[in-house]
C-alpha cells in the first residue's frame, strides 16, 4: 500500500493519486450501509472489547460486518478476534483483502501491515489521516451492512480523521460508571456535538459484577453513571455490560465469548445493543 505524503506543493502525479483515492473512497463508502465509530473518553474502559463483541453480535444475526481498527498505536482487534494471519492479502484489483474471521465478519488493522506485532508506530497526525483514508479506499470491503470502527481513547487525530473522512458515521461512546471516566466521556460527547457527528448512544461497560461464589452483586466502579450522563445530554442509553472476567480471558485467547457463554448476561446485553443497531437496516 503506497502512502501519500503531505506537502505545501503537490506534484501533478500526487494530485492525480489523491483524485483516484477520493474516487475509490467514495466507491467503497457507497457499498456500506451503516458505519459506527466506537470511542471513549479515556483508556481502560473496554472500548475494543465492546467494538469486537458488537461486531460479532451483528455477524451472528447474519449481517455482513467489517471492523476497522484505527487505534494506530495500540491495535488489538486481530488478537481479540483470534486471527492468526499476520499480513493482509492483495487481490487482482490491487486492493487489500480484509482478514476473515468468519463468513460474515472481516477486519483490517495497522498491525496486519507491520512486519512485527511488537513494532512501535511512531507517526504524526497527517500520516494517521492518510492511513485511515486508505483503510477505506484501498481495502476491498465489498458490500457491508455494518462497518465498526474501533477508535483510540480521547478526541485526537484518529476520531477526527474518521469524522472528516466519513460524514455519515455515527458514534457509540463507551464509559464505565466511575466519575473519572464519566468526566472524560462528557468531552467525547462535546467532541461529537462540536463536529456535528450523530451520537447513536452510550454504553456503560463494566457495570456491576456478580460474585461467582456467593452470587452477590458488587458495584466495583459504581453503577448508573452512564445512564445519568446520557440523560443529562439527551442521548440514547444503549445499556449496561456487566463486568465479566471470562470475557477478558476470551479476548486474550481470541475466543468468542458469545459462542461459549450464549445465555450469559454479557452476551444478552451485546445482543440487545446489536438489535437496536439492526433496526437501522429495517
Amino acid at each position: 500500500m503506497e502512502m501519500i505524503t503531505g506537502g505545501d506543493c503537490k506534484s501533478s502525479q500526487q494530485k492525480q493519486k489523491q483524485s483516484e483515492q477520493d474516487a475509490a473512497l467514495e466507491d467503497s463508502l457507497r457499498k456500506i450501509k451503516q458505519i459506527f465509530m466506537v470511542m471513549s473518553g479515556k483508556g481502560g474502559v473496554g472500548k475494543t472489547s465492546v467494538s469486537v463483541n458488537l461486531a460479532m453480535a451483528l455477524a451472528k444475526k447474519g449481517f455482513k460486518v467489517g471492523i476497522m481498527d484505527v487505534d494506530i498505536h495500540g491495535p488489538d482487534v486481530p488478537r481479540m478476534l483470534g486471527i492468526q494471519k499476520e499480513m493482509l492479502g492483495v487481490n487482482a484489483n490491487r486492493k487489500l483483502t480484509p482478514l476473515a474471521y468468519s463468513d460474515n465478519l472481516s477486519a483490517v488493522s495497522i498491525e496486519s501491515l507491520s512486519a512485527s506485532k511488537d513494532d512501535a508506530i511512531i507517526w504524526r497526525g497527517p500520516m494517521k489521516h492518510s492511513v485511515i483514508r486508505q483503510f477505506i479506499s484501498d481495502v476491498e470491503w465489498g458490500e457491508l451492512d455494518y462497518l465498526i470502527i474501533d477508535s483510540p481513547p480521547g478526541t485526537g487525530d484518529e476520531p477526527l480523521s474518521v469524522a472528516q473522512t466519513i460524514s455519515g458515521a455515527k458514534a457509540i461512546i463507551v464509559t464505565t460508571p466511575q466519575e473519572v471516566s464519566l468526566a472524560d466521556v462528557r468531552k467525547s460527547i462535546n467532541f461529537c456535538q462540536t463536529i456535528k457527528m450523530e451520537i447513536f448512544g452510550l454504553i456503560e461497560n463494566m457495570s456491576g459484577f456478580k460474585c461467582p461464589h456467593c452470587g452477590e452483586a458488587i458495584d466495583m466502579f459504581g453503577t448508573g453513571g452512564g445512564e445519568k450522563t446520557a440523560s443529562d445530554f439527551g442521548i440514547h442509553f444503549l445499556g449496561r455490560i456487566p463486568f465479566e472476567p471470562k470475557i477478558v480471558a476470551c479476548g486474550d485467547s481470541g475466543s468468542c465469548y458469545q459462542e461459549i457463554y450464549k445465555t450469559s448476561p454479557v452476551t444478552l446485553a451485546f445482543e440487545a445493543v446489536a438489535e437496536r443497531m439492526a433496526k437501522l437496516n429495517g
